[in-house]
């Protein structure tokens, strides 16, 4: 139960198959509920995050699931209660989408928009409806104010990586201390203690201090007391294993900065603070469109929108360049896993089996003796000998059957060395077709733990297409990083070529 809650999600997503404990709902909750109660400069969401995902995958526990499924659950519960912290639906599908489900599937993608939404309206009766942060609606953004938008947003994603990198300085610092980690939080709360009271206003979840920030009713030096005593004791606490949530804290050091830079150029601090707030957000959390949907619901102003989504997006591209990992998957990562966030379509999804088989096969004929084909194999013969497989096929072409190593090794211990090829093969073979995508021929080659599919015409099933090994598949891969890296020339590019050798810049070819 210890830390903000989103990298423990992930770790169970990731490597406990989705299952989490009884103890983890129980007593998430409660200790998120001491350290905010008792004054930690934390938000409720991490840890709402996680509670919600262990009930989620309770429930998963208690049927015959699959491993997807439980995480489908888990993901579900964990957006649910996100959605009812900060009756933000759409953002809490995009956060999972972003950060959980590693996948875009309508298996997981409809059950977790369902819960989310269930959760936001249930939100209503129980806490009011409304945004959390209701301010007055800005008129649409001028193209000046989207070029303002563009540099908060790349300060702010200066500032995202400045707080990674100081919550996971303190972690570090904490973890060289020679007593017990029993201790460590009693430490962070020493620290809390005197920043509150340096600047009291830095204190707990601070939603009434975001608001003031959105209304642009903290100016000047308070600004710069917040934004330092709230990322001092919010990275000392968090790094000394406290558990809270990381969300709150960055809108309100997020709106501080925002609003700071506003008042050195003596511009419009709403504004700034919440183009601030969304950037941090998208910028430490890496997910820029959760980020800009997230601001939206939080304030339902429209306005914003462009200018939200391009300082998001800046800070994104800010952090991509100084940091390798999020402040939610540097944690993960210091365990020894890898989270991969480039979510891309797999090319076994887009190509087909004719793409990348082989089409020119050797074959053997189905009355060949067996003793034939392996004396070729033992003189390694060029043909026969580095292939693992071999297609049978009878006198008229046709597909007859497969011979493979194995079949070879099986007959010379236990066959009489009369037999023909066809009689020590598979008459019967797996195959697949020209048409078939990639993903179908690769569960077959799973499903029967074979090492290829002959491939055969619809039309004609003993008709001999090709062959698709599982070499052959990795061509899907190869062609699918030739086309991200290598580069071909256009039309301009020998125009340009010469100029570069004319001004001495490039050698002649």
């Amino acid at each position: 139960i210890r830390g903000h809650g989103i990298p423990e999600a992930l770790e169970a997503i990731l490597i406990g198959k989705s299952r989490m404990s009884l103890k983890i709902a129980i007593l998430k909750p409660l200790s998120t509920a001491l350290s905010i109660g008792t004054g930690g400069p934390f938000g409720a969401e991490g840890p709402i995050i996680m509670t919600g995902g262990a009930c989620g995958s309770l429930i998963a526990q208690a049927f015959h699931l699959s491993a997807a499924e439980r995480k489908t659950l888990l993901v579900a519960g964990a957006a649910g209660g996100m959605s009812a912290v900060f009756a933000a639906p759409v953002a809490s599908v995009l956060i999972a989408v972003e950060l959980l489900l590693f996948e875009w599937k309508p298996r997981s993608f409809i059950p977790v928009s369902c819960a989310a939404a269930v959760a936001g309206a249930l939100r209503i009766p129980l806490l009011g409806q409304g945004p959390i942060f209701p301010v007055t609606p800005h008129p649409f953004v001028s193209p000046a104010n989207l070029g303002v938008a563009l540099l908060l947003g790349i300060v702010a994603g200066f500032g995202s990586g400045g707080l990674t990198w100081l919550v996971y300085t303190c972690e570090d610092l904490f973890g060289r201390l020679r007593f017990h980690w029993m201790w460590w939080p009693a430490l962070g709360g020493l620290a809390v203690g005197l920043g509150g009271l340096l600047y009291p206003r830095a204190l707990g979840v601070g939603y009434d201090t975001a608001h003031d920030l959105l209304a642009g009713r903290l100016l000047g030096a308070a600004l710069l007391g917040l934004l330092i005593t709230k990322a001092l004791i919010w990275s000392i606490s968090l790094g000394s294993g406290t558990s809270g949530g990381v969300l709150a804290p960055l809108l309100i050091m997020g709106g501080s900065l925002g609003a700071l830079e506003a008042t050195l150029t003596h511009g419009d601090p709403g504004f700034a603070a919440a183009i601030s707030m969304g950037a941090i957000l998208g910028g430490t959390m890496r997910s820029p469109f959760t980020a800009t949907v997230f601001m939206l619901e939080l304030t339902h102003d429209v306005g914003l929108l462009p200018a939200i989504f391009i300082g998001c997006v800046a800070a994104d591209m800010v952090t991509v360049l100084l940091m390798k990992r999020s402040i939610l998957t540097e944690k993960v990562a210091r365990h020894g896993h890898h989270v991969m966030r480039e979510y891309q379509v797999s090319p076994v999804h887009q190509r087909r089996v004719e793409d990348v088989m082989e089409q020119q096969v050797p074959t053997v004929p189905a009355n060949l003796p067996f003793d034939t084909v392996f004396r070729q194999v033992a003189d390694l013969d060029p043909l026969l000998a580095r292939r693992h497989a071999w297609l049978i096929v009878d006198d008229a072409g046709r597909l007859a059957g497969v011979i493979t190593r194995g079949d070879l090794i099986r007959e010379l211990d236990h066959g009489d060395g009369q037999r023909t090829v066809l009689d020590a093969g598979t008459k019967h073979p797996i195959v697949t077709y020209p048409d078939e995508m990639l993903e179908q021929a690769m569960e077959l080659l799973l499903q029967h733990d074979i090492g290829g599919l002959p491939v055969v015409s619809r039309e004609d099933p003993r008709q001999l297409v090709g062959y698709l090994g599982r070499s052959d598949i990795l061509t899907a891969w190869q062609q699918a990083w030739r086309e991200d890296q290598v580069r071909e020339a256009g039309w301009l590019s020998e125009p340009l070529r010469a100029l570069r050798r004319n001004l001495g810049g490039e050698p002649p070819a």
